[in-house]
């Protein structure tokens, strides 16, 4: 490992110490580099989820050595139960040689504990409430590392690193900071959620109401967007529901009391009443599809929330930062080892066509798909057709949670890998 020349000192700074930047760290760490994992709050610290996690999510657990028994808090689910248009029906995750066959629930203000602290075992230097605010720059331009607030005190401190990614989530200050917007043209989207306690503590289905059903004036409405209910398996239920701003509603709404109209058109033995509410309704921006470019720039890189990189096809993000983190962190330790800062340059310059090749052709597609089931009688047609067809469906499942093996799968792997691939990359 790098020895560091002084504590404020590191080869890489991450700034913000969930999903994405955590891994981040970790694999940096791993191999060899000195990592300075800034987190502006302290551990545990609760945040706006689902708290739901897919094969896809828990494969990146897996490469991270996390103890996901259930010895150790964690609650199994065997697939997802789709209900919608008066049906219901329960697809199992598929059996594939890529990912295992299935998925996690564990709640977020512990969840983004563990994998901070699997960092700081691989070497990473964790610094919490460590709020970041500006970047700093060499006369090019070009990131050099950060000032931030250090403690309760907020005393003022500067970190330096040749590197900085940016891990910071959806408002990402630093990316701003670095004169990287928003691009209008990306969905985004919006998820409100609560905790009630319920006897559904312990189902093993993620369960995803595709229509949501707006009761409160005289003539039901059909909101864009979905609801979810996942158990999390200590008594409580995670209720919530996800907006896209495709929608003529998104806007204006009030989710919150949206939220409590749906949950107030369920069965009465489930719960989910405010008197079972164990915390206030919650919220949240999903940044999707890519919404903020270019990925690497001037030595900073995006991961996560921060560049965009939830799955419009189904909200999903934890999967995504791991993920993007992983690769961010293979770029950088190949960087490193290049002998020129010309070539070193040449290595990270490649960081965003790998994501791209790694998803682009996908999210362009999800971006089609979100415009299409921003049409209320599209998402009602498709409900209904879709859920009697349970081949379609199965289809539809892979596609939604982008669960293929890459080689060798089967027709619907090689269709969906085909549509992917002829995509343009987004």
């Amino acid at each position: 490992m790098t020895e560091p020349l002084s504590e404020n000192t590191a080869d890489v700074i991450v700034v913000g110490a969930g999903p994405a930047g955590s891994t981040t760290a970790y694999y940096l760490a791993k191999a060899g580099l000195d990592v300075l994992l800034l987190e502006k709050t302290a551990f545990p610290r609760e945040k706006v989820c689902g708290d739901g996690l897919t094969p896809r999510a828990t494969k990146q657990l897996v490469s991270m050595g996390i103890d996901i028994s259930e010895e150790a808090g964690w609650l199994r689910n065997k697939g997802l139960r789709i209900i919608a248009g008066g049906m219901r029906l329960e697809l199992d995750w598929p059996d594939l040689a890529a990912y295992p066959d299935y998925g996690l629930v564990r709640k977020r203000d512990d969840f983004d504990e563990q994998l901070a602290r699997q960092a700081q075992k691989a070497g990473a230097r964790l610094y919490e409430r460590c709020n970041v605010g500006e970047p700093i720059t060499d006369r090019a331009g070009r990131i050099t590392g950060v000032r931030a607030k250090l403690g309760e005190e907020k005393t003022p401190v500067t970190f330096h690193a040749p590197l900085v990614v940016a891990a910071d989530g959806n408002s990402t200050r630093l990316s701003v900071g670095m004169g990287l917007h928003r691009r209008e043209d990306r969905p985004m989207g919006v998820a409100v959620r609560t905790y009630f306690t319920s006897p559904r503590h312990d189902d093993d289905y993620l369960e995803s109401w595709l229509e949501l059903w707006d009761r409160r004036g005289s003539e039901d409405r059909l909101l864009p967007g979905y609801g979810w209910v996942f158990g999390m398996g200590d008594g409580t239920s995670n209720v919530g529901l996800g907006i896209l701003d495709s929608s003529a509603a998104f806007q204006e709404l009030n989710w919150r009391e949206v939220l409590k109209a749906w949950c107030a058109s369920m069965p009465e033995d489930w719960g989910y009443t405010p008197e079972n509410m164990t915390t206030p309704i919650r919220g949240a921006a999903l940044p999707m599809a890519f919404n903020r470019q270019p990925h690497y720039t001037r030595g900073l890189l995006l991961v996560g929330d921060a560049g965009g990189m939830i799955n419009p096809f189904n909200g999903e993000g934890i999967a995504y930062a791991m993920e993007s983190g992983q690769l961010a962190a293979d770029v950088i330790v190949q960087a490193y080892a290049r002998a020129t800062p010309g070539l070193r340059e040449r290595a990270l310059q490649r960081y965003p066509q790998v994501l791209k090749d790694t998803y682009g052709g996908y999210y362009t597609l999800g971006r089609a798909f979100v415009k299409l089931i921003g049409n209320p009688t599209i998402m009602k047609l498709a409900a209904q057709r879709g859920l009697t067809h349970p081949v379609l469906m199965k289809f539809t499942l892979k596609l939604l949670a982008n669960l293929t093996d890459p080689t060798g799968g089967d027709a619907m792997d090689r269709i969906i890998n085909g549509l992917t691939k002829v995509a343009p990359r987004a």
